[in-house]
C-alpha cells in the first residue's frame, strides 16, 4: 500500500473480494503513514532497502541460532562470507558503495553497456587467431582424409558427401564456434561470480516489469549472448509458467555466439573496413553492441505483445537479493564455463552439422539439366528475396543455415562461386571483392545484419524449446515471430531506402 502497487491491488481485490483502495480506515492509515515515512526524510526507494535488508538480517539471525557458522561464539565479526554482510560491517559497507554505482539510474545502465561491449571486444579480438589455427588444422586432416579415400580406392561421390560434405561442416563449425564461446562464457561467468549478473537483472527489471514480462528475464537474455540453447534452459528460474513462455519465445532476439563471426565479418567489411587493428576491432565491438541493443529492444516489445495478447497477464513480483561480491575463482570458472557450458553446447551444434553438412552437400552436386539443385533453389527465392534487400542465395544459405548459423556465409560463398562444397575465401578483402562483384551494397549488408539478428531459431534452439516447453505449438510460435518481424524489418528498410533515392 505505501508503495502504490495498484496490480496487487487489484489481484487481492479479485481473488480475495476485499477492495483495500476503497477502504477509509485503510486509506487514512496509509496517508498517516506516508506522512510519517516523509517527515523522517526516509523515501519509497530508501523504505524498500530497509525492508529488504532487515529481512536479510533478521534471515541471518535465525540461521545462526540455528547452525552457527563459527561455533556457539559467532557473533558476524565480519570474518566470514555471511558475517562480513551484517550492518557495519567492511564487506557490507564496500557492497553498498559499489551497488550505489553498478545499480544507479544514472551509471548503472551505462556501465553494463560498457562492460558488454568490452566482453565483444575481447571476443572479437581474442578468437580471430584460434579460429585460423583450428581451420588450418581440420583442413591439414582434410588432406590426409582425402589421401587415404583415394588409397583405399573410394568413389569420388563417397568422398564427396563425407568429407568435402559432413567433415568439411563439422570442421567448420568448430574452428568457427569453438574459440569465441571458450572466451565469451568464461568472461559471462566471471562476471556470475563476481555477482554482478544479478544487478544487471535488477537495472532491467523496471523495464520488463513494463513489458508485464518477469526481471530474471534479463539473466536468460544475457545466457543467450553465449547460446540462445543456454537461454532458452535458462528460464527454468522464472517460476511463473507464463512469464517463463514469454522469456523463452523472446530469447531468440539476443544474437548467439554462432551469428556473431557473420555479423563481424559484414561491420568488418562495409561500415569499418578491413584494415583492422586495435581501432578496428573496438569500433567493430560498439557497432556490434548497437546490434545487440536493438536486438534488446525488440524483446521487450515482442514481451509487451505477448503479454497482452496470448500471454496476457500481469507481471509477477519477485524478490531479488542481491548476493555479495565475490573475488572470481577463475580457475573453477574456466572449468565450469568450458566443460558446462562451451563444450555441452558445441556437442549439440555437431549433432545437428553433421546431417546438415550432407544435405549441402546434396544440394550442391546434384543437377537437373546441369543446373544444381542450389541454383534451383536460390533462384526460385529470389523475387522474395529481393523485397526484402537479399537474393535468393542469402535467403536459401539462412534456411539451409538451420542446423548451425555459422555456416550461413560459407553456404553463400559457395554458391556465388559454384563449388561443390562449402569454403572460405583467406581473407576480407577477397571475401567483400566476391561480394560486391554479386551485388552486394551496404543496404544488402545492413538487411542480412537485420535478418541475421530477426529470424528462426537455429534446430538446436528449437530442439530446447520442444524440450522445455512440451510442445511443438511453442516451436513453431518461436519460428514464427522472429522470422515475421525479420521479414517486416527488412521490407521496410529496403522500401524506405529506395524511395529516399539510395
Amino acid at each position: 500500500m505505501l508503495e502504490g502497487d495498484e496490480s496487487l491491488c487489484r489481484n487481492i481485490q479479485a481473488h480475495l473480494t476485499v477492495n483495500l483502495q476503497g477502504d477509509p480506515d485503510i486509506e487514512s492509515a496509509v496517508s498517516s503513514a506516508r506522512e510519517a515515512l516523509k517527515s523522517a526524510e526516509i523515501t519509497n526507494e530508501r523504505l524498500k532497502d530497509m525492508v529488504v535488508s532487515r529481512i536479510v538480517y533478521t534471515a541471518e539471525e535465525v540461521a545462526e541460532i540455528v547452525a552457527p557458522r563459527c561455533g556457539e561464539d559467532c557473533v558476524g565479526c565480519g570474518t566470514c562470507e555471511f558475517g562480513s554482510r551484517n550492518p557495519g560491517a567492511v564487506g557490507g559497507s564496500r557492497d553498498r558503495k559499489l551497488d550505489r554505482i553498478l545499480t544507479s539510474k544514472l551509471t548503472g545502465i551505462p556501465i553494463m553497456l560498457a562492460l558488454l561491449c568490452g566482453a565483444l571486444w575481447i571476443t572479437i579480438a581474442g578468437a580471430n587467431l584460434p579460429s585460423d589455427m583450428l581451420a588450418d588444422f581440420f583442413f591439414w586432416i582434410q588432406d590426409h582424409l582425402t589421401s587415404l579415400f583415394m588409397a583405399l580406392g573410394a568413389p569420388d561421390w563417397l568422398h564427396g558427401l563425407l568429407v568435402l560434405g559432413v567433415y568439411r561442416v563439422l570442421a567448420w563449425v568448430v574452428a568457427v564456434m569453438l574459440p569465441p564461446m571458450a572466451i565469451f562464457f568464461p568472461i559471462f561467468t566471471l562476471l556470475e561470480d563476481f555477482g554482478y549478473l544479478p544487478r544487471v537483472a535488477f537495472n532491467l527489471d523496471h523495464h520488463f516489469k513494463k513489458a508485464k514480462a518477469c526481471g530474471k528475464q534479463a539473466l536468460t537474455m544475457c545466457m543467450g549472448f553465449g547460446c540462445n540453447c543456454a537461454g532458452v534452459t535458462g528460464c527454468r528460474i522464472i517460476d511463473s509458467p507464463r512469464e517463463r513462455l514469454v522469456a523463452i519465445l523472446t530469447n531468440n532476439f539476443v544474437p548467439c555466439n554462432g551469428r556473431f563471426p557473420t555479423l563481424i565479418a559484414i561491420i568488418s567489411m562495409f561500415f569499418v573496413g578491413v584494415a583492422g587493428g586495435l581501432a578496428g576491432s573496438l569500433l567493430s565491438a560498439v557497432i556490434l553492441a548497437l546490434v545487440i541493443m536493438l536486438g534488446v529492444f525488440l524483446t521487450f516489445q515482442v514481451s509487451r505483445l505477448l503479454s497482452a495478447t496470448i500471454l496476457k497477464g500481469e507481471a509477477s513480483f519477485f524478490a531479488l537479493e542481491l548476493p555479495p561480491y565475490r573475488t572470481p575463482q577463475i580457475g573453477k570458472v574456466i572449468v565450469r564455463s568450458i566443460f558446462d557450458r562451451t563444450l555441452r553446447v558445441l556437442g549439440r551444434a555437431i549433432v545437428v552439422a553433421a546431417p546438415a553438412g550432407l544435405i549441402i552437400w546434396v544440394f550442391a552436386n546434384i543437377t537437373i539439366g546441369d543446373v544444381t539443385l542450389l541454383s534451383y533453389g536460390s533462384s526460385f527465392l529470389d523475387p522474395f528475396a529481393r523485397l526484402l534487400g537479399l537474393d535468393g542465395v542469402i535467403l536459401l544459405a539462412f534456411i539451409l543455415g538451420f542446423p548451425a548459423n555459422e555456416i550461413v556465409f560459407p553456404i553463400i560463398i559457395m554458391a556465388y562461386i559454384s563449388s561443390g562444397s562449402i569454403l572460405e575465401l583467406d581473407n576480407l578483402v577477397e571475401l567483400k571483392t566476391l561480394l560486391v562483384a554479386n551485388g552486394w551494397t551496404w543496404v544488402t549488408a545492413v538487411s542480412v545484419m537485420l535478418f541475421c539478428l530477426c529470424h528462426w531459431p537455429c534446430s538446436t534452439a528449437c530442439l530446447t524449446i520442444k524440450k522445455e516447453t512440451g510442445s511443438y505449438k511453442w516451436v513453431g510460435l518461436s519460428i514464427l515471430l522472429p522470422t515475421t518481424i525479420g521479414v517486416a524489418i527488412c521490407f521496410l528498410f529496403t522500401t524506405t531506402v529506395r524511395l529516399l533515392g539510395f
